[in-house]
């Protein structure tokens, strides 16, 4: 799996005065329409405005109102296009209701019975060894994984410590490592529920023993 390079804008900064003067300067319906009417008391009783001048503004005034009309349509279309598409996506999305998902996490919840599932994002071909630590930070198993792929390796976890004792039901951690480097942890679980948590999250999924999750945060459906 690749990391996405952040990035940064470095003209964002420079260009926000300008994007602030223009939209300043910009003429509305309103002063377009309080200019005419000044100009229409202040002109010469012996030397009124031309008509075709006169015709010709008030065509430009037409064609102003007409504009900005435009642009408040396109602003609704576009705002009802993206709720439908929220909308759209939470329900295509209600297909993974009892489905199972990897997802990213470290911290797993056993209920006591069930084993606990997941993977580990190999980024080269090493020896990949799992632990499980407790509440307190101790670690209680190790899973070694033996040789492993580029990719995503699986694992599983019984519910037992190193001496094969049954541990109690509780949040456990996950952690994955290839000799010093540490690897990235994701966890299966079972698509409970969907949502749609605003602009800033998007759809989620509500993955039993991890929580809520973004949808394109999922890393593989099984």
């Amino acid at each position: 799996m690749s990391t996405v390079p952040s990035t940064t804008n470095n003209t964002g900064t420079s260009s926000t005065p300008n994007v602030n003067s223009a939209l300043s300067s910009t003429m509305t319906q309103a002063d377009f329409l309080k200019l005419m009417t000044a100009q229409l008391q202040a002109q010469d009783p012996t030397n009124p405005v031309d008509n075709s001048q006169f015709v010709s503004q008030m065509a430009q005034f037409s064609q102003l109102s007409a504009t900005q009309q435009l642009d408040t349509d396109l602003q609704s279309m576009s705002s009802n296009v993206t709720s439908n598409m929220q909308t759209s996506q939470v329900l295509s999305s209600a297909n993974l209701v009892n489905r199972q998902v990897l997802v990213p996490g470290s911290s797993a919840s056993y209920d006591g019975s069930d084993a606990v599932k997941g993977a580990v994002n190999v980024t080269a071909a090493s020896s990949v060894t799992v632990q499980v630590l407790d509440s307190s930070g101790n670690v209680i198993r190790s899973l070694p994984l033996g040789s492993q792929n580029a990719g995503l390796a699986q694992f599983s976890w019984d519910g037992k410590d190193d001496n094969g004792n049954a541990v109690a039901a509780g949040t456990y951690t996950v952690k994955a490592a290839a000799g010093s480097a540490s690897l990235d942890t994701y966890l299966q679980g079972t698509v409970t529920g969907v949502g749609f948590g605003g602009s800033s999250v998007g759809t989620y999924l509500q993955v039993s023993g991890v929580g809520g999750v973004p949808l394109s945060q999922v890393a593989q459906i099984l």
